[in-house]
């Protein structure tokens, strides 16, 4: 799989960014998605199907990967943002915070209530204003490039539940970052 790797701007109205840049200070920290396959998304059928969001989709997340979790970590924040939405802004599709840093990935659906979180991981509010999973649906015509961001922590938990806004998260995890991974995927409608 080639992974695309780009810097996240810092926007003063998406505080979430940062604390999900994508410099990681450790040289073997790595996210990966099997469901993803050359930086995009297994394909625009498989993505309608089962991943995508409001373009008649089921909604289901994605299986996602990691290893290399570095020293010192209590805790992993896992956000995947659309730096692409005609907002100006971005929008976040999807966070889960106080993952704990033994876990090793998150299978398809956990973010949609078909599969389990890790214990003790919690779903905050999304750019739509609820905790869960919102997959890729660009306007017609466009390409939308989706960072998918896993950030060790040197805290055991942020101190949210599930109402927190991303850039509450953002700031929260921006001061606890030790470091962070980063992928994206690109989804064309």
């Amino acid at each position: 799989m080639t992974r695309i790797f780009r810097p996240v701007p810092l926007m003063v109205a998406a505080a979430l960014l940062a604390a999900t840049g994508t410099s990681a200070s450790a040289a073997d920290f790595t996210l990966s998605s099997p469901d993803l396959q050359d930086g995009h998304f297994a394909s625009s059928q498989v993505m309608s199907a089962a991943f995508g969001f409001g373009c008649n989709g089921d909604n289901i997340s994605p299986a996602l990967n990691w290893s290399g979790v570095p020293a010192g970590t209590k805790s992993l924040l896992l956000t995947i943002w659309d730096k692409d939405a005609p907002t100006g802004v971005g929008f976040t599709h999807w966070i889960v915070a106080n993952i704990p840093p033994t876990a090793t990935g998150l299978k398809p659906g956990a973010g949609s209530g078909a599969a389990t979180l890790p214990e003790g991981a919690l779903q905050t509010r999304t750019d739509l204003g609820k905790p869960g999973y919102l997959g890729p649906c660009p306007p017609v015509g466009t390409t939308h490039d989706y960072i998918f961001t896993l950030t060790a922590l040197k805290v055991e938990k942020l101190p949210v539940d599930e109402t927190a806004t991303p850039a509450l998260i953002g700031f929260m995890a921006g001061q606890n970052k030790l470091a962070s991974t980063s992928f994206t995927g690109r989804y064309s409608h």
